[in-house]
């Protein structure tokens, strides 16, 4: 599946969490946690290749938090955390107030 303007879109994370996304058209790219030290080198080059929207699975986007935010300042890509199979740590949630906090200047999910 690509959006309106034909970029692709991944997802990166162990075997069971990436491979449903391929039936609607999201490209898997399995690595393990054993085998994360290629993730680096894998979002870059999804980035160069103008994906549009890469999800990754929590414990990768976790641990490369940096490289992420690196990869977000300086390309068009937007990268979504997702839950393993063994459930969320809440990262996604995480990401998604600091961005909306960033974007709109105050943290509008506060409970008062």
């Amino acid at each position: 599946m690509a959006n309106e303007l034909n970029q692709p879109m991944a997802a990166i994370g162990e075997y069971e969490t990436v491979l449903p996304f391929q039936a609607v058209g999201v490209k898997p790219f399995v690595i393990s946690e054993e085998d994360d030290e290629k993730f680096a080198t894998l979002l870059l080059k999804l980035a160069k290749e103008k994906y549009a929207v890469v999800f990754i699975q929590e414990f990768l986007f976790v641990k490369y938090m940096s490289v992420v935010d690196s990869i977000n300042e300086e390309y068009p890509v937007s990268v979504l955390p997702i839950p393993g199979l063994k459930g969320g740590s809440g990262a996604g949630l995480a990401s998604i107030r600091n961005s909306v906090e960033r974007a709109v200047g105050m943290d509008i999910f506060a409970v008062k």
